[in-house]
């Protein structure tokens, strides 16, 4: 696979992913109030791709990543060759929040396929399929 798409992988390959290399930026692209109320994986840095109240694009989720990165918080020499994994609910606004890092020069992105929460179920329910909270890994919630 080109080191120029987003690779997908699963909730626990991005675990493993996350726990053998320390300077990857894990990054939950859902909303304040998703991240908050439904809960996290722990660890992970909350930047919206889509938030409220008007639900468009983030026009600064780029520079938002660069910012965690380069801040401290994520040390490499080579900023846009650090691990960048996303999540969101389902692993759609991941993939895209993804495309653009991608298109803005980040090497290595990582979407989390099934996001947090996975598919619905029959019942219309999630966490019941497959996702981070399914395959209970750490996680948290305010």
């Amino acid at each position: 696979m080109s080191e120029n798409t987003v690779k997908h992988i699963s909730a626990k390959e991005a675990h493993k992913l996350i726990e053998r290399e320390p300077s990857t930026a894990f990054i939950d692209v859902r909303s304040d109030m998703e991240f908050l109320f439904i809960g996290h994986p722990a660890g992970a840095v909350n930047i919206p791709w889509i938030d409220e109240p008007d639900f468009v694009i983030n026009p600064d989720f780029e520079r938002e990543v660069r910012k965690l990165i380069l801040g401290g918080i994520i040390t490499s020499s080579e900023h846009d060759s650090v691990p960048v994994v996303l999540i969101c609910r389902s692993g759609n606004r991941s993939e895209e929040a993804g495309k653009l890092l991608i298109d803005h020069g980040f090497r290595h992105v990582y979407n989390v396929e099934h996001g947090f929460e996975g598919e619905l179920d029959d019942s219309h329910h999630r966490s019941t399929i497959s996702g981070w909270r399914f395959d209970q890994l750490p996680w948290q919630q305010c």
